[in-house]
């Protein structure tokens, strides 16, 4: 009889398997979210030495949990400008709370201050104050800036009076990704440095701007005239546009994506950012004209 009553549960599971049979269940596991804290380094020192891995060793010594994601290491050497870019177009597609740390730095151990700077956007910026948040600054506005004076937020000294990037920009960073409350890294900074970036500007002959970059290792121009400012002239697509970059001049067609032309012919585009740009499909117009930015760029209206 005992035996019997021993199948009997099993049984009842079978059919109430195959019956729809409501049952208990076990509850859900809860989601697993990931929490871990953002920090986004950018600099130019390059990969070829270890500048690079021992900043990121320092961050993660403090921070171990902290995801460091590498926007490039290949800024164009000493060029603010170029970084400010980068971090303007990369600050997009991150979400609230990241950590941009940004080392490039001609300045490195003179009195240029290093600080911390908030966004309206809620990206945090760690950099010398040179000018590298100024087109965030712009586009999203500051809301805070502070001096990195706090000892505690730095590695212990002696510091090098050129590797900041290790000593005071990485361990800064990683405290920040702890959540240490950053009201105590210094003084508050009422206005971060400004690079001085000229508007494209319009009139009756075209639009005056500069070629501001080139677009990797593909040499193609990127200049700081937006879409919209350029559509204000009129073109269409096909259309040729005479332009002038520095003392040359080219007549280039305006299309829509590097294939509208054939192999080796110039174009005029407008790229991801919304910027005119210049190219050779599949060639390299910097490299082919000698053009190095910045320099000037005019646009003239169209022909007809």
């Amino acid at each position: 009889m005992r035996a019997r009553l021993s199948v009997l549960p099993l049984v009842v599971l079978g059919w109430a398997l195959f019956s729809g049979l409501s049952l208990p269940a076990r509850a859900a596991e809860p989601e697993q979210k990931s929490t871990a804290p953002i920090i986004v380094f950018m600099t130019d020192y390059g990969t070829l030495d270890d500048a690079v891995a021992v900043c990121k060793g320092v961050m993660l010594s403090i921070a171990p949990n902290a995801r460091v994601i590498d926007l490039t290491h290949q800024v164009t050497a000493y060029s603010v400008a170029d970084g400010a870019r980068y971090f303007a177009r990369t600050s997009l597609y991150y979400p609230a709370g990241t950590i941009f740390v940004g080392v490039v730095d001609p300045g490195v151990g003179t009195q240029r201050r290093s600080i911390i700077a908030k966004s309206k956007r809620g990206h945090y910026f760690v950099v010398p104050d040179n000018g590298l948040i100024t087109i965030v600054q712009d586009r999203d506005g500051i809301e805070s800036a502070r001096e990195i004076t706090n000892a505690a937020w730095m590695l212990p000294q002696p510091h090098s009076a050129t590797f900041h990037g290790r000593d005071i920009y990485a361990p800064a960073a990683a405290h920040l990704a702890r959540g240490e409350d950053w009201s105590k890294v210094g003084a508050i900074v009422a206005q971060p440095v400004r690079l001085a970036i000229p508007a494209a500007a319009i009139d009756a002959s075209g639009i005056t701007g500069h070629v501001v970059s080139l677009d990797g290792p593909f040499g193609n121009l990127i200049t700081n005239i937006s879409a919209d400012r350029f559509r204000e002239l009129g073109y269409r697509l096909g259309d040729p546009v005479d332009i002038k970059v520095g003392e040359q001049t080219f007549s280039l067609r305006f299309v829509n994506t590097f294939g509208d032309v054939a192999v080796g012919q110039p174009l005029l585009y407008i790229d991801s950012s919304n910027l005119l740009s210049v190219a050779i499909n599949q060639g390299n117009f910097a490299k082919a004209h000698g053009i190095a930015p910045p320099v000037k760029l005019f646009v003239a209206r169209p022909r007809r």
